[in-house]
């Protein structure tokens, strides 16, 4: 079946956020800084089981917002994605079935290359200021942030800030990879290739570097490598015993492709 990567709409939405749900779910960057137990009711029938890191209780029901939430997750992501559809490089792989009808099995969105000397732009400014608004009304909705430990989340940022720092060293900015996803029931077709390629060449053609951060070792590294992505540092994200290891690669263009 033929898949073909396009831009993201807004009708693609719900098909990509389960494509990212699905392929996300065992991610380690995924597992580390969101809960993701279910919530457990305690009855006074047997002993009770609490749920690893969401020890607060009331009345035996887990406090809202403390455990991982789908739909708050997913509301989070269609905020993201409208605002990548007019900020990002959002695309989708659709495959054409034998009856015609088309289906979303992967997912990416690049951030643009950014030159360190130019400011920020005020349309930039504004949507940025729209995502905020729209996750802090997705926050009250769901009665917090659907188990997002934002502790984890600002290590990560300061880990990420000090990667970005020591590695980014071309002024004309980086085209950064924020997301790839395949449906599962999809991998191994080289459709991850395919959504890289929508952007890698398009990097060789203006002569900017990619970059990324990958949650993986084995097998991904290899595979990003295959792709001309090199490893340029080993980002380690601590709290307490818990480390969520990632890998910081650069791509440099190939104006020969």
């Amino acid at each position: 079946m033929a898949v073909e990567v396009v831009p993201l709409t807004e009708a693609d939405i719900p098909e990509a956020i389960e494509v990212i749900q699905q392929a996300f779910a065992e991610d380690p960057y995924f597992q580390w800084v969101f809960d993701p137990s279910k919530k457990q009711s305690l009855t006074n029938s047997g002993p009770s089981t609490r749920s690893r890191s969401t020890t607060d209780r009331r009345d035996g029901q887990a406090i809202p917002g403390t455990q991982f939430n789908k739909q708050r997750n997913y509301d989070s992501l269609a905020a993201r994605c409208l605002w990548g559809i007019n900020n990002a490089l959002f695309h989708v792989a659709k495959e054409t079935g034998e009856n015609g009808v088309d289906r979303v099995v992967g997912v990416s969105c690049w951030l643009p290359p950014h030159a360190a000397s130019e400011p920020e732009s005020w349309y930039s400014w504004c949507q940025g200021w729209v995502l905020s608004w729209r996750q802090m009304l997705n926050n009250v909705w769901h009665l917090g942030r659907g188990g997002l430990r934002t502790n984890r989340y600002w290590i990560w940022k300061e880990r990420q800030q000090e990667a970005q720092s020591a590695i980014w060293d071309d002024p004309r900015g980086y085209y950064f990879c924020n997301i790839v996803a395949v449906s599962p029931k999809a991998q191994g077709g080289g459709i991850g290739r395919k959504l890289f390629k929508a952007v890698t060449d398009m990097a060789d053609r203006e002569g900017v570097k990619c970059y990324l951060e990958s949650s993986r070792n084995v097998p991904n590294v290899q595979i990003y490598e295959k792709m001309g992505f090199r490893m340029k540092k080993e980002m380690e994200c601590r709290d307490g015993e818990d480390v969520c290891m990632l890998y910081c690669m650069v791509r440099e263009p190939n104006p020969e492709k």
